[in-house]
């Protein structure tokens, strides 16, 4: 790709910058005017005004404003219509791509737009080499400045081969109560539980007890899935999210009372059998598919899902600070998820107990620390967990999410090049945001858990970063 570090004239670059200086500006007014004014009605109009208000206002809080800085263009060229934004964060100095589609016939409304990590620009020149001290001392101004914009609570630990560099802990687990975060608080992990839940599987495979070539209906029943689908999906599939389910997380979820949701059998009645395409054909990230994972392992088990993970990866990695609590018995030293929110009497922080699920499961909501997960890394490097050949293969990606060192493998996202490859997960939700990535070839481990949302791809993006610059 090429950077061209000059806005293009025309609608799109007209409809570009209308749209920064509506985010920047802060203003909910101005930035529904502006979504009124330019948005198509199609693209409007899938989410409620609320929704994309919501959107903008985390994308401004997160990123302290955006700065154009280039036109990203391709060899492949784009469709008609379609531009590709590189821009600064001005509190960060990170970098965002943002694309935008705008219609070609007047009033050439903006039809489409994603904004998402992106690759520094290709006219800067190499950023240079950084001692362990100095990427030490980088980190915590980052972190500072984040902090002290309120964007950041949580914890973040660094290591190199099990030895800890760097581990700190900021913001508040309590507002009500001004309790501080500590290193050792436990944290909502998101979808990091999808890992385990994976490692649950494979070694049940290891032990013979089920292949991954085997269809659902050999372990689940029609009050799961329908004979006829379930027949189709097989256990790889639910792992590399190619059966073409859905999530759990749909409306009768979210107009529910979370008490009906507490163990693995309670979600059955969420799980739509509709598939969005033939499986195994197709790509598409699915919590309902970790959901029957789970069931799969007490069928095979003949115990409950937490149990197992319990006795099989928690006790062997010496977890002693992670499960699937209960919110409403008390839980030493945990972590409350806040997120930002707008109302009519204005911006204020709101708590996600009741957003969020009562208790974890295998597709997510369960909690650990940045020391935990960092036991859970090791254990999986020194084999306690499952075999060489099995965490290899779990760490492969699928052809379907991307292939070629990126995607998806079996419950890891993995990305990086064939000689700095990074698997891990992250997780998110209103008041959670988690990542754990493990350098397989450079030995390191990054752990951030917060208590905010977006916060922890921030930090985990900017590691990213400094880690390239060791020598």
């Amino acid at each position: 790709f090429k950077d061209v570090c000059e806005l293009p004239s025309g609608p799109a670059g007209e409809r570009l910058t209308g749209l920064l200086d509506a985010i920047n500006a802060g203003d909910d007014a101005r930035m529904s005017a502006f979504i009124n004014d330019t948005f198509a009605p199609e693209f409007r109009d899938f989410m409620p005004m609320k929704d994309h208000l919501d959107f903008f206002r985390r994308v401004r809080r997160a990123s302290g404003g955006l700065e154009f800085y280039a036109i990203r263009t391709y060899e492949q060229p784009r469709r008609a219509g379609e531009l590709v934004a590189i821009l600064r964060q001005k509190l960060t100095g990170g970098w965002r791509g943002l694309m935008m589609q705008v219609e070609s016939e007047p009033p050439h409304r903006i039809a489409g737009l994603t904004i998402s990590p992106a690759r520094p620009p290709t006219d800067l020149p190499p950023a240079p080499k950084l001692t362990r001290p100095e990427l030490i001392e980088e980190l915590q101004r980052f972190i500072e400045r984040l902090v002290t914009a309120d964007v950041f609570s949580g914890a973040v630990l660094l290591a190199k081969d099990g030895e800890v560099w760097f581990k700190g802990a900021w913001g508040q687990a309590s507002k009500d109560f001004d309790i501080p975060n500590k290193v050792d608080t436990k944290f909502n992990l998101g979808s990091i539980n999808k890992s385990f839940t994976a490692v649950a599987i494979a070694q049940l495979a290891e032990r013979g007890k089920l292949s991954l070539a085997d269809p659902v209906s050999k372990y689940l029943g029609p009050d799961w899935l329908p004979r006829e689908v379930a027949d189709k999906i097989t256990i790889e599939h639910l792992l590399t999210h190619t059966a073409g389910l859905g999530s759990y997380f749909n409306d009768t979820f979210m107009a529910g009372s979370r008490e009906r949701f507490r163990v693995v059998d309670d979600y059955k009645p969420l799980v739509e059998a509709t598939l969005a395409f033939e499986p195994g054909t197709r790509y598409a990230y699915s919590n309902t598919g970790f959901l029957l994972l789970g069931a799969v392992v007490e069928k095979v088990s003949g115990g409950s899902y937490y149990d197992y993970v319990r006795k099989n990866i928690y006790t062997p990695a010496g977890m002693t600070n992670s499960d699937c609590y209960d919110l409403d018995r008390p839980v030493p030293n945990l972590a409350v998820g806040y997120t930002w929110a707008a109302d009519d009497v204005g911006e204020h922080w709101e708590t996600n107990l009741f957003k969020h699920v009562i208790r974890g499961g295998p597709a997510g909501g369960g909690f650990s620390t940045v020391e935990d997960l960092l036991r859970f890394d090791q254990a999986l490097r020194t084999n306690k967990l499952v075999k060489p050949e099995t965490a290899a293969r779990m760490w492969t990606p699928s052809a379907q999410s991307g292939g070629q060192g990126q995607g998806y493998g079996h419950g890891f996202a993995i990305r990086g090049t064939p000689g700095n490859r990074v698997v891990g997960h992250s997780g998110g939700f209103a008041g959670i945001s988690a990542r754990f990535d493990m350098y397989l070839d450079a030995g390191c481990t990054v752990v951030v858990l917060c208590n905010y949302d977006q916060a922890a791809e921030v930090v985990g993006d900017q590691l990213a970063e400094l880690l390239a610059r060791l020598p």
